[in-house]
C-alpha cells in the first residue's frame, strides 16, 4: 500500500510539473512576441462581437505590460521549482517524525514538507488567477451561444486545472510522511466536522440557488424588478438553470467531507464498491474551491466597499437588492466552511503517525468503542445489548460450575 501511495505521489508532481514547465513556454511565447491564443481583453468588463473577435487588438501590442509578459514567465519559473521540489521529494516515505525541531534544515528539506506548503501556496495562486466565479458565469453563457471571449475561458480553465494537479500534489505530499495509512473501512468523524460540512451544504442552497430560483421564476427577491427583468432577457433560461443548480450540486457532494461515502465507495458502484477512496481525490478539489469562494467573497466585500466610498452606489441600492449583495457575504461563508471542513476530513482520513504522542488515532483502531454509531462497530450500536448477553452467558456458565463442584464434593 505505501509503495503504490508513493508511486501515486510522484505521478501527481510529474503532473503538476509538467503543467508548468508547459504555461511556462506559453508565457514565454506571449513575451517574446507571439501573440496567438493571446486575448487583450479586459476580464472585468463584456467586450463586444467585434472586440472578442480581434481579442481586443492583441495582434497590435508591440509589448505586452510586466506582469501579463515577463513578470508571467518568471512566475512560471517559480512553478516548475516548487513542481521539481515535490518531484524529488515524491521516492518513498520518510521516517516517522523525522522533521522534530532542533534537527538539521536539510532534513527538513527532504522530508517533503517545504514542497507541500509551496504546492498549496501555487495551487491558491492559481485558482485566485483563473477568477472561478466568472467561469461560473461564462461557462454557461458560451455554450448558450452568446459572445464570449474562448481564448480567455479557456486560458482560466487552464489555471485552474493547474491549481488543481498543484493541489493534488500538496494534499498527498501532506500524507506521505506517515508510515501506517490505518485502518480499513471508514472513520468515525467529528462532531465539529460534520457541523462545518452541513453548514457546507447548506449556504449555497440557501444562499444561492434558492434566491435565483426564484429569479428564474420571475419573483424579485431582493432585487429590483427592472433590474431582475434585464438580467433574465440577458442571460436566458439555460444559463440561468445552470448557474442556479451548480452550486446546490457542489454542495450535495460536499457531504461526501462528513458521509460514510467519502471513505469507502458505496456498494451501487459496480467494481468500486467497498474500495477505500482516495483523499486527495476528495481534498483536493475541497480546497481549491475553499479558496476560490473565498476570494471571491473577499474581492466582491472591497468592491462593494469602494463602490460605498466612491459614491458609486449607497446604502439605499444596497437595501433594495439586499439578496444581490448577500450574495458575496454567502460566497465567503461558504468558502470558510467548505475550507474548515476540508481540514476535518483531512484529519479524519490521514494517515497514522505512530511517533506522534498527540496523534487521537496513534496505538488505537480508529473506532471509539463507546460510540454507538461508529461505522467500525460489528454491533451496530447495539453493543450494550450484546455486552449483557455475554455477560449473562458467563454468569450461566460460573454458576454451573460451581453447582458441579459442590455436588462433587457431596458425593465424596
Amino acid at each position: 500500500m505505501t509503495m503504490r501511495y508513493g508511486i501515486g505521489h510522484r505521478g501527481r508532481a510529474v503532473g503538476a510539473l509538467g503543467f508548468a514547465v508547459g504555461y511556462g513556454l506559453l508565457r514565454l511565447y506571449w513575451a517574446g512576441g507571439g501573440r496567438w491564443g493571446y486575448t487583450a481583453c479586459d476580464r472585468t468588463r463584456s467586450p463586444g462581437p467585434v472586440e472578442i473577435a480581434d481579442g481586443c487588438g492583441a495582434e497590435r501590442l508591440a509589448t505586452l505590460p510586466f506582469w501579463s509578459g515577463w513578470g508571467a514567465v518568471l512566475l512560471c519559473a517559480l512553478l516548475v521549482v516548487v513542481a521539481g521540489m515535490a518531484t524529488l521529494t515524491a521516492g518513498g516515505n520518510r521516517p516517522a517524525g523525522s522533521t522534530r525541531s532542533g534537527e538539521p534544515l536539510g532534513r527538513f528539506l527532504r522530508s517533503g514538507r517545504t514542497a507541500s506548503v509551496g504546492a498549496w501556496a501555487a495551487a491558491a495562486a492559481l485558482v485566485v488567477l483563473s477568477f472561478p466565479g466568472h467561469l461560473l458565469f461564462e461557462i454557461p453563457m458560451g455554450l448558450a451561444g452568446r459572445p464570449t471571449d474562448w481564448p480567455d475561458l479557456l486560458g482560466r480553465l487552464l489555471l485552474l486545472g493547474g491549481g488543481l494537479s498543484f493541489a493534488a500534489t500538496a494534499a498527498s505530499a501532506t500524507d506521505r510522511g506517515y508510515a501506517r495509512p490505518g485502518p480499513p473501512g471508514p472513520r468515525p468523524v467529528p462532531g465539529w466536522t460534520r457541523r462545518w460540512t452541513y453548514a457546507a451544504c447548506l449556504l449555497p442552497t440557501l444562499g444561492f440557488t434558492v434566491p435565483h430560483a426564484c429569479w428564474l421564476l420571475g419573483i424579485p427577491l431582493g432585487i429590483p424588478a427592472d433590474e431582475l427583468r434585464r438580467a433574465v432577457e440577458d442571460i436566458g433560461l439555460l444559463p440561468g438553470l445552470l448557474l442556479t443548480l451548480a452550486p446546490m450540486l457542489g454542495g450535495l457532494l460536499t457531504l461526501g467531507l462528513a458521509a460514510r461515502w467519502g471513505q469507502v465507495l458505496p456498494r451501487w458502484l459496480p467494481g468500486l464498491a467497498g474500495r477505500r477512496v482516495p483523499p486527495t481525490l476528495a481534498l483536493a478539489p475541497a480546497g481549491v474551491v475553499a479558496v476560490a469562494l473565498t476570494a471571491y467573497g473577499l474581492i466582491g466585500l472591497a468592491m462593494l466597499t469602494e463602490a460605498l466610498a466612491t459614491g458609486a452606489t449607497n446604502w439605499a441600492e444596497l437595501r433594495s437588492g439586499w439578496a444581490v449583495a448577500g450574495t458575496e457575504l454567502v460566497f465567503l461563508a461558504w468558502g470558510i466552511a467548505l475550507g474548515v471542513a476540508a481540514v476535518g476530513y483531512f484529519r479524519t482520513t490521514r494517515p497514522l503517525d505512530p511517533h506522534d504522542p498527540h496523534d487521537p488515532h496513534d496505538g488505537h483502531d480508529g473506532h471509539d468503542p463507546h460510540d454507538p454509531h461508529d461505522p467500525h462497530d460489528g454491533h451496530d450500536g447495539h453493543d450494550g445489548q450484546d455486552r449483557q448477553d455475554r455477560q449473562g452467558a458467563q454468569a450461566g456458565v460460573g454458576s454451573r460450575a460451581v453447582a458441579e463442584s459442590l455436588s462433587g464434593r457431596a458425593g465424596s
